[in-house]
């Protein structure tokens, strides 16, 4: 049976960014996955980040290949501030970084992921089975979506999830209704107007919330000291956030979870209020009761904030409902990891070097934010965590890789034709 110290579940920025790292540093790892698939496959093209340009990078070891070098590299403008990112853009940036930095990547898919021994079984999609000492997990938002239960039920045809949807040709001449006031929703509605459908958006608050444009002008020095810049915006807190997340990890834990709930909500970017305001129709205050699809349509029930119920009927609907991370609904991870995983809420307790209480368990990404703080909900986290964590990593790989063999040697004088117990 094949053997490594380090498997890397997922290829996003995060999973690229830590191969990257730990290849410079000579540990022995794989990395599985399709390459920036969440940006690729499971979200709409047309799309655009809601990060500056400047913290839209994955992370080499020697930062030789920021997003600029990207731009410059296709003769594209760039502009550090103020200038969202496409979403096409980012996405070819992360296929470049891989093929520089990450070419041993494995295109294939983990299908479980077993306790054996000091370490782990782990079965792929093309059946081979290898053992390794650790594991990361760096699956992103993969696996979270979130469905309103009043929605669950509905055929697929009728109701979807914007995770779904990467081009929305489709709904050219529907009437569409999305669900929800946060990016997700919003760029959506934007651009299924953009693609020819007729679209209304329901939503709980009663505004749209949308981020501030950044400043046109650069502040003065005594601008910036007051209201100090960072690759998750502008002002104190986020410099907090963005600087010192091994601090956050040490609050206390109620602490921690209320500020990842409130710190950078999803809001939608500035850029798209131009976009829908005016064009697409908003239902503000509004609560679902209950859907049904009758004939070929899907009937909403919605109640406003004066107690008036109304019914709404579309073609389809869309729940740009957001993500909630639930690492019990990560598909590859056996129960008997799951029910030896100490939580915060429902995400892994960690670590200052992202191990969960489950040994030789790392997990990053949002999966991480409860512990780290909202700087794990965004890309420019892996900044933050490709350094460090790779760096525990080599630091221990020695003494894990006496840990495999001794495994390996037990298994093979014991019974060298036994499978691993599945």
């Amino acid at each position: 049976m094949k053997a490594c110290d380090v498997a890397i579940i997922g290829s996003g920025p995060y999973g690229l960014s830590i191969a990257a790292h730990l290849k410079a540093a000579g540990v022995d790892f794989r990395i599985f996955g399709k390459p920036m698939d969440m940006w690729i496959s499971h979200m709409p093209k047309g799309m655009h980040l809601k990060s500056e340009s400047f913290a839209s990078s994955l992370f080499d070891p020697g930062g030789s290949f920021p997003i600029e070098a990207y731009y410059k590299q296709h003769g594209l403008p760039y502009k550090r501030i103020g200038s969202p990112v496409p979403l096409e853009v980012f996405s070819g940036y992360g296929l470049e970084f891989q093929r520089r930095f990450v070419p041993e990547l494995e295109q294939e898919f983990v299908e479980s992921v077993r306790r054996e021994g000091t370490g782990f079984s782990i079965s792929l999609s093309s059946g081979e089975i290898f053992y390794a000492q650790r594991v990361v997990v760096a699956v992103g938002l993969t696996h979270y979506a979130y469905l309103p239960k009043e929605l669950a039920n509905l055929p697929q045809e009728f109701v979807s999830h914007s995770y779904q949807h990467a081009g929305l040709e489709g709904f050219k001449g529907k009437d569409v209704g999305v669900l929800g006031a946060g990016a997700s929703a919003l760029d959506l509605a934007a651009l299924l107007y953009q693609a020819g459908a007729s679209v209304q958006v329901i939503a709980r608050g009663s505004t749209i919330r949308f981020h501030d444009p950044p400043k046109a002008r650069t502040p003065s020095l005594m601008a910036r000291i007051r209201r100090p810049f960072t690759g998750l915006g502008p002002g104190w807190r986020l410099w907090m956030c963005a600087n010192l997340p091994l601090v956050f990890r040490l609050m206390p834990e109620d602490f921690r979870v209320d500020q990842v709930h409130r710190v950078l909500g999803p809001a939608p970017g500035w850029f798209v209020k131009e976009q829908v305001v005016g064009k697409v129709k908003l239902h503000l205050e509004s609560t679902v009761t209950s859907a049904e699809v009758e004939g070929h349509k899907v009937n909403l029930h919605i109640k406003d904030g004066t107690g008036q119920s109304a019914k709404l009927q579309f073609d389809h609907l869309i729940a740009g409902t957001g993500y909630r991370t639930d690492v019990r609904r990560l598909p590859f991870l056996h129960a008997g990891i799951i029910s030896e995983l100490s939580l915060v809420e429902t995400s892994p307790a960690l670590s200052a070097n992202f191990e969960s209480s489950v040994p030789g368990l790392f997990f990053v990404g949002v999966a991480a934010a409860n512990t780290f703080g909202p700087l794990l909900r965004f890309a420019f986290g892996a900044g933050f965590t490709a350094p460090r964590i790779s760096v525990h990593l080599r630091r221990t790989a020695r003494r894990a890789l006496g840990q495999m063999r001794g495994v390996r040697n037990a298994s093979t004088e014991s019974n060298a034709t036994e499978p691993i117990t599945q």
